[in-house]
């Protein structure tokens, strides 16, 4: 019986773990949409088709 407790907390402390690692990475990634897409707008005049 022990065991499983012991496997639950270290699933339970991985699945934290890899949960704000999501969040960090998330945020990174918005950051660098926002920056790309307002690099995007500032260059619009400069785009020709």
């Amino acid at each position: 019986m022990e065991k499983i407790y012991k496997t639950m907390k270290s699933v339970g402390a991985m699945n934290i773990v890899f949960g704000i690692l999501l969040i960090v990475g998330a945020a990174a990634m918005g950051a660098f949409l926002i920056v790309g897409g307002a690099k995007l707008l500032h260059r619009k005049k400069d785009l020709t088709f």
